[in-house]
């Protein structure tokens, strides 16, 4: 069943790097037996990690921000504009993911169908976009609503604490606590757009019929920094962008999650085609409604006060509505709460998978009895120690450097899918495999993958185009914006010189290995019994 190894990869193998942990095509990804992950994700675990996984405080509390800097027009079409991103960079990760469900997820297969230099640099960048705690930074921001006395470092540490204990029990542990963190989050989000819709409609205590008054007051964009005319209203858009993509940051984590799903060719099809969803209901729609509600003046919304608060929260209190106020921040808290263990989780199954390409120390590799790759989980929690720096510099300012440099490595993740898609579509076309025979295709491609690879690295680039202004520049700014980009291509050619890797050719790309082991693990579901049953099949 195994290819034989393309050139590049038997080069390294002679150096004894970028090599296969064992030579036995059935543990070749994953080491020896005792190395193991195992498949414990149920199908509601990845239904609703894919949808409401990671709907967290970039949505709920980031988004204030971006509408200080767009105005309600500026954040919406940013949105917009990013929710076309992240759809074609799924469908690509999900066609590959689909076919090949394999632990490392796309790292992998960056491996497999690009370059294991390639691939060295793409996990690392992504162990590192998920290993610092942008969360846990705004979760002490969140808890700063009730109490602002409580010196943060009490809040990170309570939050650390339930991270790695949720981690520490294993991912059958993971899935139910993210299946109920995610389900809280759905619930949140739904109901903040129907109550945002209500209090805009004048339905909230205060009878204030908003409609589209913020709009015209104090207007639908912001000249951003000043900047009069249409330059001005377009630099406030873009500065929407970087935000949002940390909000989306994490769709992802599916391919992730791929090596330890059960019947992974029946649940990963059915989670890449429900990310629309996610995009138009709860991202899209959720701007929308904070566009309706908060005006884009609004001091609160500026996060580097420390004293920031979520536009929802913000729009609820306006409106009148006691008590809810603190029941919908415990509920974002629950988010944060979610979002940084999903971050501990996807980090860890990134080094585990770096490791089993010999790219990262092979002590990586090891694992329980049940499966927890219990070093890489240990390891790369102390990484979120990062969120003490919250401590002394202020939780609002720290999420805001976090956050940046989530957004930076997570859209060139994202750039690496893409990239990766291309080399795999071609891969397919020049060895005569017809895509429609694989468990999810789309007839986007490849032009899906080519806005993937071009809107990203361009959004990159100008990520932090803010501090060449005049009187604007920002150290902190300037390094967490650009310390990624610049990170990539050093670790990529860096390990092309170092290793002597090349570019796999399409006709050696190996779509074969890990196949039968897969279609081992895949099975049909059983017919629903009754109408309950036929609905929770459908839903999850």
């Amino acid at each position: 069943m195994g290819a034989e190894k393309t050139d590049a990869t038997a080069d390294h193998t002679s150096k004894g790097e970028f090599s296969d942990v064992s030579g036995h095509d059935g543990e070749s990804l994953q080491g020896p037996s005792r190395y193991t992950l195992q498949r414990k994700l149920k199908n509601r675990h990845i239904a609703m990690i894919s949808i409401g996984g990671v709907i967290g405080t970039g949505l709920f509390v980031g988004t204030a921000n971006s509408l200080s800097y767009g105005g309600p027009i500026g954040l919406l079409l940013g949105y917009i504009v990013m929710g076309t991103i992240v759809y074609c960079v799924m469908i690509s990760l999900g066609e590959m993911v689909a076919y090949l469900p394999i632990p490392g997820g796309h790292i992998k297969l960056a491996e497999r169908f690009v370059d294991p230099a390639f691939s060295f640099a793409m996990g690392w960048n992504y162990w590192y976009d998920w290993a610092i705690g942008s969360e846990i930074a705004a979760a002490a921001l969140l808890i700063n609503y009730w109490n602002y006395t409580v010196n943060d470092s009490v809040w990170v540490v309570i939050c650390l604490a339930v991270v790695v204990a949720i981690n520490m029990l294993g991912a059958g542990a993971y899935g139910e606590a993210e299946f109920i963190f995610a389900s809280i989050k759905v619930i949140t989000i739904t109901g903040l757009i129907i109550l945002g819709i209500i209090i805009d409609l004048g339905g909230g205590p205060n009878r204030d019929r908003i409609g589209f008054r913020y709009w015209k007051n104090p207007g639908p964009f912001v000249q951003y920094n000043g900047i009069q005319g249409a330059k001005g209203r377009f630099l406030g858009w873009w500065a929407v962008l970087i935000q949002a993509a940390f909000s989306f940051i994490g769709t992802e984590i599916v391919a992730i999650a791929a090596g330890e799903a059960k019947n992974p060719r029946h649940t990963l099809p059915k989670a890449i085609r429900r990310v629309y969803i996610r995009i138009l209901l709860f991202y899209i729609g959720g701007t929308l409604v904070i566009g309706l509600l908060v005006p884009s003046n609004n001091p609160l919304l500026v996060l580097n006060s420390g004293t920031a608060q979520s536009p929802f929260v913000i729009a609820i209190e306006t409106a009148g509505i006691r008590f809810l106020p603190s029941i919908i921040n415990a509920c974002l808290l629950t988010s944060a709460w979610s979002n940084s263990s999903s971050s501990l989780y996807t980090a860890s199954r990134a080094i585990h998978g770096l490791a089993a390409s010999g790219n990262a120390p092979k002590i990586f590799l090891r694992t329980t009895h049940n499966g927890l790759p219990y070093v890489a989980v240990l390891f790369t929690a102390i990484f979120s120690f990062l969120a003490f720096m919250a401590v002394s510099k202020g939780a609002g300012s720290v999420f805001n450097w976090l956050s940046d440099m989530t957004s930076v490595a997570g859209l060139m993740t994202w750039f690496g899918i893409s990239v990766t898609y291309l080399r795999f579509y071609k891969g397919m076309q020049v060895q005569g495999i017809d895509r429609k025979t694989l468990p999810y295709y789309t007839n986007l491609q490849p032009y899906a993958a080519w806005w993937g690879v071009v809107s990203t690295i361009t959004i990159c680039f100008f990520s932090g185009w803010s501090v060449f202004l005049e009187g604007n520049w920002n150290t902190a700014t300037f390094v967490t914006n650009y310390v990624l980009f610049i990170t990539w291509p050093i670790l990529y050619f860096g390990a092309r010189l170092y290793y002597g890797t090349k570019p796999i050719a399409a006709a050696d790309m190996d779509f074969k290995r890990d196949i039968a082991e897969i279609v081992a693990d895949s099975y049909e579901e059983p017919p629903p019994k009754n109408k309950m049953e036929a609905f929770w099949q459908w839903l999850m």
